[in-house]
């Protein structure tokens, strides 16, 4: 598990090993000796223990094969100079995955991206769960937009009530995260937002979904200009027969029906015929 570890205060050090050399140069000078020389060592060792960490970055320090923490604390620091350690960043990253075909619910191929905004959250899982962990969220989070294309349909014209991906972004969306949130937890990363970027038809099919789209938008507003046209005539009929403005027997009112409908639910400009004659004509 993840543990944090409190360094050494850098500067100190640094005024230690400053005091070295100068101890070395004043005893090498006024002695003439070379075997203070020896002192270069112990000044070297001190020299490699100094690393500095910045804003939302860490350092995940290893001896010898064992981990020993990691270092989240901002600044000029010293450790053990046998430590060997590994930069993780802590910063919020995007990712925009590439757009890839694969098939909806119903088979239709479609093409679909994702925009995915994380970060690192646990140091040790990322640095030691997992072999590359930013390959391993590009390849985990393909495989989720894979399987939440297969999960839904792109477009239901049968069943509105059903949810697909371009009906129920937010739902879909949620679902998206919450698959990828699982899938990258063994990486130690936090899932910020996952949502979906890009989705279409693939160009194949791209033109006979859009001509069906179209139909079925027409067959709607038809359906509806109908309703509307059969609410207006009978109100019509109602009115004329309540006010006894005039009397139709059944010929007659079926023929003003048909023209009444014919008016409503044209959709070309209806050019009137003004009859002189009598209505029993």
């Amino acid at each position: 598990m993840e543990k944090e570890i409190k360094p050494k205060n850098g500067y100190v050090f640094l005024a230690l090993v400053l005091v070295l050399i100068v101890l070395t140069v004043a005893s090498i000078a006024s002695t003439k000796n070379p075997g203070f020389l020896v002192l270069i060592l112990p000044i070297l060792l001190l020299l490699k223990g100094f690393f500095t960490v910045s804003p939302n970055s860490s350092k995940v320090m290893v001896l010898f094969g064992e981990y020993k923490g990691t270092v989240k604390a901002n600044g000029f620091f010293w450790l053990n100079p046998f430590f060997n350690d590994e930069r993780i960043s802590l910063r919020a990253r995007n990712f925009d995955s590439e757009r890839v075909k694969v098939n909806d619910k119903l088979g239709n191929p479609i093409l679909i991206n994702v925009i995915l905004v994380w970060k690192v959250e646990n140091t040790f899982k990322a640095a030691f769960e997992v072999d590359n962990y930013t390959e391993f969220v590009r390849v985990q989070t393909d495989a989720a937009v894979r399987k939440l294309a297969g999960s839904y349909p792109y477009d239901n014209f049968e069943n509105s009530d059903e949810l697909t991906l371009r009906s129920g972004m937010d739902e879909v969306n949620e679902a998206l995260e919450r698959e990828i949130t699982e899938r990258l937890a063994i990486a130690g990363i936090n899932v910020i937002e996952a949502r979906i970027g890009y989705l279409a038809y693939a160009p194949e099919i791209a033109s006979a979904m859009l001509k069906r789209q179209q139909a079925e938008a027409i067959v709607a507003a038809r359906k509806k200009i109908v309703e509307g046209a059969v609410g207006m005539v009978e109100d019509a009929l109602h009115k004329l027969s309540e006010d006894n403005i005039v009397e139709f027997d059944e010929d007659k009112k079926a023929q003003m029906v048909s023209n009444l409908m014919v008016v409503l639910c044209g959709d070309k400009e209806v050019i009137p015929v003004i009859n002189t004659g009598s209505l029993n004509a």
